[in-house]
């Protein structure tokens, strides 16, 4: 049975892909920095082995950890999917050095970390899946958001460069760049926010976490054993 890592499973995005895969048959390693009661009572309605792990992936030994546990228990690592993020949303002459190193040391350091940790084990397999979760704001850039922007940037790159260096042991590397979908964090957003962004969506709706986590199970499946390098928008148009 093969074994994924979720990082940042404990709501929203991450807990639909670990719900997905789970339904694909992956025995689960499922990390998390709080919410631990709340995530322990969704596990007990997944049907596989699921592990639990608490642990800052910004944090480069802690993201090591969280890699050399999942190796004991399991014996194998094929799946890696960088999810972990935060937004501390300010204009640029606002925000402050705290707000801008806290998302980038999250978003793109812990996707560094976790990645790099786990590059070696899936090189000597010859095999591993690596999903990057991103944001079509990477692309596009978005008011009030210059420090998630540059991070989803940098995750972008960061995708394609390592994609090149882990593609001659049978690793993929991709990102998958979402758009607006309704979770916790996006419900705080005011209506009048809300309805300025459906009309930048074509489709006229915002997405689902499962809408992301069904991309995770493809590019994770043989069916996208050639596909590496690429950004996936799951956005409903908006960034077209």
């Amino acid at each position: 049975m093969k074994v994924a890592i979720v990082t940042g499973a404990g709501r929203g995005i991450g807990r639909s892909i670990a719900e997905v895969l789970a339904n694909e048959g992956y025995n689960l390693v499922l990390n998390y920095r709080s919410n631990k009661d709340e995530l322990e009572q969704f596990v007990q309605t997944l049907k596989t082995k699921v592990l639990l792990v608490q642990g800052d992936v910004s944090d480069y030994a802690d993201a090591e950890r969280i890699i050399q546990i999942t190796k004991e228990t399991f014996g194998q690592i094929d799946l890696l999917v960088n999810n972990a993020g935060i937004t501390r949303d300010n204009l640029l002459i606002k925000m402050t050095e705290e707000e801008f190193d806290s998302v980038s040391n999250t978003n793109l350091k812990g996707t560094f970390n976790c990645t790099k940790h786990i590059a070696r084990i899936m090189m000597k397999q010859r095999f591993g899946r690596i999903i990057n979760i991103a944001s079509v704001v990477g692309i596009t850039g978005n008011i009030g958001q210059a420090n998630y922007a540059a991070s989803k940037a940098g995750v972008i790159g960061f995708t394609k460069s390592v994609a090149r260096e882990l593609a001659p042991r049978g690793i993929t590397v991709n990102a998958i760049a979402p758009g607006f979908i309704k979770t916790k964090m996006t419900d705080a957003i005011s209506d009048e926010a809300k309805t300025a962004a459906l009309s930048k969506i074509p489709l006229g709706t915002f997405g689902t976490p499962e809408d992301v986590a069904n991309v995770v199970a493809f590019l994770a499946s043989d069916k996208a054993a050639y596909i590496t390098g690429q950004v996936i928008k799951v956005d409903g148009g908006m960034a077209i």
